[in-house]
């Protein structure tokens, strides 16, 4: 394999391998052919919100995430708690309680990366001179994000919903293109 991928580098790719250095070619670690690649091998650079460069933005995912945060806070608030003497409710209770909870931090999580990829990737200083309230709108939407995933608050999950909404609707100015703010809930 680490034969191999010397004459890759050193055929495909034009660059001298010094194969010719090592005793056999079992005695070329691993560390040894990583810093092969990263010395010889000429850096590429690429910029993009993912690993790939697909120019793909859009405030959906993050309305999406944010939605199953507020059903999962409200599925919560509204579950009712059995009579603690009764097991095997208690039992289903603090799994469907869990659950929920996961569930809530997971999106949220989601929520969270989404918003600042479409905030560090997306959004460029030109757009600062249309929206002037875009950095404390996404820093306050990041904050939402982490206080939902802490907390069982309502309040919170329809704030963070707003927030999304006033992205989803600077987003789109900035794209030059009217697309409603439309819930899946």
């Amino acid at each position: 394999m680490v034969k191999q991928v010397l004459l890759f580098i050193n055929k495909v790719l034009g660059l001298p391998c010094k194969l010719q250095n090592f005793a056999s070619v079992s005695s070329l670690s691993l560390f040894v052919l990583a810093d092969l690649m990263t010395t010889e091998l000429p850096t590429i650079e690429a910029e993009a919100h993912c690993d790939g460069p697909c120019g793909v933005y859009d405030p959906a995912s993050a309305r999406i995430a944010a939605e199953a945060v507020q059903s999962m806070t409200n599925k919560m608030l509204t579950l009712e708690c059995p009579e603690t003497s009764d097991a095997p409710a208690m039992a289903a209770y603090l799994n469907t309680m869990s659950r929920y909870a996961a569930i809530k931090e997971e999106e949220g999580h989601k929520c969270k990366s989404e918003l600042l990829v479409l905030w560090t990737d997306f959004f460029k200083p030109i757009h600062l001179e249309a929206n002037p309230t875009l950095h404390d709108t996404f820093w306050k939407a990041a904050k939402l994000c982490s206080a939902c995933k802490v907390e069982v608050s309502a309040v919170h999950a329809q704030e963070l919903m707003d927030a999304i909404e006033a992205i989803h609707n600077m987003f789109w100015a900035v794209k030059g293109r009217e697309v409603a703010w439309v819930r899946a809930s």
